[in-house]
């Protein structure tokens, strides 16, 4: 169990750490954005409704076909590259398609929805070349994944973040292309690391096509493609409702609050790349079920710190990070960061549908959701604006991690520890409001320190306190203090203690 559970925390950190890092870039690339003027807010409403097609775009653009290669990988070696190739050819041939219909129809969707079209039509449609090419890059980056090549994995894709950000500052900072500048950053990484990829696309492809193989794949992975497009809804959709009811720089204030409290992901992305794999294998174990109920339960405790934490911080960070314009985002961030901890609760409950190949009922989940979001918008923006925005997300993310998780169950009925659960929700609580309402005014950099340390501390407080911990692992706990402090100090012959 200990070493399974090592296995899956170490991919999280490999995956992660580049992740982590890039991200702490990202935030003060948007620091400098906003306060060297290089992006106004119109500029980040045009931004969150660039980001809202794209998604979408992606989402068809792979047929859910990514996650049929996953699913089919580990049957017959062999026939991996007649499946990989019949997947590749598809792609291209239906994309093409697909994207020549898009650039045609771009003129008169960026009329719809944007202050000034003939600024922001040049980044759409770089956006949508760049959405084009990447559509079958799942086929390395799986295959990695899949032959646990973590490091290689991250490798490239901390590669391409780099290449991305300093593109952006070239392009944006530099020579003030503004949105333009962006995707022209996006559209160029990608043709740098089309070739990369080939070393581990090579194997994969060969001139050869299979009907049957297509039809299984389309089989599994198309009733992935609603669920998918509704997914988006809980984020893209609500933004483009959101832009019928205020205005384009308003919309900007409510993206920027939406991407400091997507932290979250900081978490979810590295643990969701490594948790498919492992759940695969895991659920192979005689005592698989239980061990997938013990990283929910981590997983879960994870998220809680996340959220108390960036619900301390809030009103500190929209300082450091933003400008006192943006002030209203520090409102929307705990309820944002809520919303994205209840989709990290998805992805750990709803696996059962995977396992057992009941992915149908994925979209069952997904579309409630995005009825919850966008009935929620309708009814919650037109009186709050972007907070009624913000709270739509977060009760569409609430239904759709709860309906999901029940579906799951039906399907592969898992014991989940309940009582630990809710001790980690209590604690997050708890961390928050003391980091909060306890600790005095300062200034916004010294505050962001004090009520992030403040929360994490009491969290583990009140863990440590509550029972949360098991004897096992707070055994293990104290073995792991000790051998850190072992590494840095060590007991000389007369009884005393040296720095090593």
């Amino acid at each position: 169990m200990r070493d399974r559970l090592k296995q899956l925390s170490t991919g999280v950190a490999i995956y992660g750490a580049g992740d982590v890092a890039i991200q702490v870039v990202n935030f003060a690339l948007l620091a400098v954005y906003v306060k060297g003027g290089f992006l106004t807010a119109l500029d980040f409403g045009g931004l969150a409704l660039l980001g809202a097609i794209e998604a979408f775009a992606k989402v068809l653009s792979r047929w859910g076909l990514d996650g049929a290669f996953m699913r089919y990988y580990h049957e017959d070696a062999e026939r991996r590259p007649r499946l990989a190739s019949t997947i590749l050819w598809f792609l291209l041939a239906a994309n093409t398609l697909v994207f020549a219909g898009a650039f045609a129809a771009a003129p008169f969707v960026a009329v719809r929805l944007f202050d000034d079209p003939a600024k922001y039509l040049p980044a759409a449609n770089l956006m949508l070349a760049n959405t084009w090419l990447i559509a079958a890059t799942f086929l390395p980056f799986h295959s990695m994944r899949m032959q646990r090549q973590a490091v290689a994995y991250s490798a490239l894709t901390f590669a391409r973040s780099v290449g991305t950000v300093v593109l952006r500052i070239a392009l944006v900072i530099w020579l003030g292309l503004g949105l333009t500048g962006v995707y022209l950053a996006d559209l160029a990484v990608t043709l740098l690391l089309l070739p990369v990829l080939w070393r581990w696309g090579r194997p994969l492809v060969a001139f050869t096509f299979s009907w049957d193989d297509l039809s299984r794949a389309l089989r599994f992975g198309l009733p992935r493609v609603p669920h998918g497009m509704a997914q988006q809804i809980l984020d893209g959709g609500n933004k483009l409702l959101l832009n019928r009811y205020i205005t384009q720089p308003e919309l900007g204030v409510f993206q920027n609050g939406q991407a400091l409290g997507t932290a979250i992901k900081f978490f979810t992305g590295a643990f969701e790349t490594a948790w498919a794999p492992f759940y695969y294998a895991a659920a192979r174990e005689p005592d698989g079920k239980i061990t997938l109920a013990k990283v929910a339960t981590y997983g879960v405790a994870v998220l809680a710190l996340l959220v108390a934490a960036m619900t301390a911080v809030a009103h500190d960070v929209v300082l450091v990070v933003l400008t006192p314009d943006y002030l209203r985002a520090a409102d929307l961030l705990p309820i944002i960061a809520l919303g994205m901890a209840l989709q990290g609760v998805y992805l750990l409950t709803s696996i059962g549908l995977n396992l057992t190949s009941r992915t149908e009922f994925y979209p069952v989940a997904t579309f409630t959701a995005a009825a919850a979001v966008l009935a929620g918008g309708v009814w919650l923006m037109p009186r709050h604006g972007a907070l009624g925005a913000a709270l739509a997300f977060l009760f569409a993310s609430a239904v759709q991690a709860g309906l999901a998780g029940a579906l799951a169950h039906r399907f592969y009925p898992m014991r989940y520890e309940t009582a630990r659960i809710a001790r980690v929700v209590v604690a997050g609580l708890g961390a928050a409001l003391l980091a909060r309402w306890a600790v005095p005014s300062m200034a916004p950099l010294a505050g962001l320190v004090v009520r992030g340390g403040t929360a994490v501390i009491a969290y583990a407080l009140m863990l440590w306190w509550s029972g949360f911990l098991r004897p096992s692992e707070r055994a293990y706990l104290v073995e792991l203090v000790t051998r850190v402090r072992g590494r840095g100090w060590r007991r000389s012959p007369d009884g005393t203690s040296a720095r090593l």
